[in-house]
């Protein structure tokens, strides 16, 4: 027993190794689910992710996401904002080095607000239906598939006519 788990240490090691280092956080990124993230205005952060849930970033930080949540930016972003299936608001301090994207989600943008790179914005219900119905419809119809297959080898067989000679 013990032979096994010094194996699965040492495979564990080597997975750790190869990985590829952007897999790997680096110092001050954040990725919560479901818990918001706020930086404060005199804090340096790395990338925030953010998966139901939003953000607050009122300082300085990198690349910004938020699936299903909203960010409000009042500082200074190095990188690129998105908000997928939530709003964006920029304030009167918000500064943008990279793009800004909302799909589902509305922006808001003070006038003072600076943002380099391109703005996209794709809102509606729409959007974001087809956001999260588009992968989905492979599984769906699989499953429609093997629905009918099933009901279609289920159906009662007709009783064999007698042999007459």
């Amino acid at each position: 027993m013990l032979h096994r788990a010094h194996w699965l240490l040492a495979v564990a090691l080597l997975l750790l190794m190869v990985t590829p280092q952007t897999l790997h956080a680096r110092d001050g990124d954040q990725v919560h689910f479901g818990k918001s993230i706020t930086v404060s205005e005199d804090e340096n952060a790395g990338d925030l992710v953010c998966i139901g849930c939003s953000i607050r970033m009122e300082g300085t930080c990198g690349d910004v996401v938020a699936v299903g949540g909203s960010i409000m930016v009042d500082g200074r972003v190095k990188g690129d904002v998105v908000a997928l299936g939530g709003g964006a608001l920029l304030g009167d301090n918000a500064a943008v080095s990279g793009d800004l994207v909302t799909i589902g989600g509305h922006l808001s943008r003070h006038p003072n607000a600076v943002v380099k790179g391109d703005v996209s914005v794709q809102s509606g219900a729409l959007v974001l239906l087809g956001i999260f119905l588009v992968p989905l419809l492979p599984l769906i119809l699989i499953v429609a598939l093997v629905v009918w297959l099933v009901r279609r080898n289920r159906r009662p067989m007709p009783a064999p006519a007698a042999w007459q000679p």
